[in-house]
């Protein structure tokens, strides 16, 4: 088997499990385990996952993210329910940011129910996606390109963001703890901050797996966004604490209309 295509298999495993065994590994390929730990340090490298004690895991830590690649195929179903609530939030004619991730590509494809639309975005799927629909006025936000993230990101990316202006802007986060949102690489957050500095009204959108976790760089305060949401209702003690901070979570409804 080729390295790259058994490096495609684990990623595969990732997904499907979230964690794999260095030993497990070693055994279902039939390599040894130096094999497998360089096959998890090229990933590694590449973004894909965070190598742990015993094995590797794609579960977000404080500085660690898992590839586009990999979050685009998870929970589609929480991102279809929390892109179909932050959709009413949006009227034709609006001009509208939306920012990187899987989540936010979800909604950016939604959008087109919405149109005539003006969009800024630095998310290179929905530029892919949206690029020719007519009734979409779309603003390609430039800069370097990651492909970790798929979005362009840094200093020409924000200095786009301070010279445009949003009726709203969609914002992800893969953190929150307490009243705040959280980023794990500097780059992103900077550019959601430039989107959120840059249109009237904010709307978080988090997974909930996602709250009660920290990033290693704060990205906002929640009571300075205008709408929250995410697909399932966090614990009571997370309720309680976000209603005593004055912050409404709304609950995208994840069964399907009938």
């Amino acid at each position: 088997m080729r390295r790259e295509e058994r490096q495609q298999l684990i990623v595969n495993l990732l997904v499907e499990n979230k964690t794999v065994d260095l030993d497990d590994l070693a055994d279902r390929f039939t390599v040894s385990k130096m094999t497998i730990h360089r096959d998890l340090d090229d990933l590694e490298q590449a973004g894909v996952l965070r190598k742990v004690r015993g094995g590797a895991t794609i579960d977000a830590g404080t500085q660690f993210e898992s590839d586009f690649r990999i979050r685009e195929r998870q929970g589609n179903e929480a991102k279809l329910a929390m892109a179909q609530t932050a959709l009413e939030l949006v009227e034709p004619g609006m001009t509208v940011m939306v920012n990187d991730g899987s989540m936010a590509a979800v909604l950016g494809e939604m959008l087109l129910q919405k149109r005539p639309l003006t969009l800024i975005t630095n998310n290179a799927a929905i530029m892919e996606r949206l690029k020719g629909e007519a009734g979409i006025i779309l603003i390609a936000l430039g800069g370097i390109y990651s492909a970790k993230f798929n979005a362009y990101l840094g200093v020409v990316t924000e200095e786009a963001l301070s010279r445009l202006r949003a009726d709203i802007a969609f914002i992800s986060t893969p953190a929150v703890s307490g009243r705040l949102a959280y980023h794990m690489d500097d780059n992103v957050v900077r550019a959601k901050r430039a989107m959120i500095a840059s249109s009237t009204r904010t709307c978080l959108l988090v997974n909930h797996q996602r709250i009660g976790h920290t990033a290693l760089h704060v990205m906002a305060d929640l009571a300075d966004l205008d709408a929250i949401i995410t697909d399932s209702a966090p614990d009571a003690a997370v309720l309680e604490e976000f209603e005593q901070a004055g912050i409404t979570l709304t609950i995208a409804s994840t069964q399907d209309p009938t």
